[in-house]
């Protein structure tokens, strides 16, 4: 069990990060799921689930590669 300090933080055990596949260094979200109830995700799973998701012209032809062309260098 753990348990939430006076600077809100909790220490998540190893088994369970390991059982859930997430290592020192990933990117995560975490999101309450319900009242009580904490969930934390692997950020890269979200892209794996949810790239290519859109209906195809979603955007006018051309108009990601303009805005990518804004992007600083």
């Amino acid at each position: 069990m753990s348990k939430v300090s006076r600077k809100h933080q909790i220490t998540i055990p190893v088994r369970v990060l390991r059982a859930a596949g997430i290592a020192s260094g990933d990117d995560v979200i975490v999101r309450a799921s319900a009242l009580g109830r904490i969930e934390v995700e692997r950020a890269d799973e979200l892209v794996s689930r949810y790239a290519g998701s859109l209906p195809a012209g979603t955007y006018p032809a051309g108009y990601l590669d303009e805005l990518r062309g804004e992007w600083p260098r």
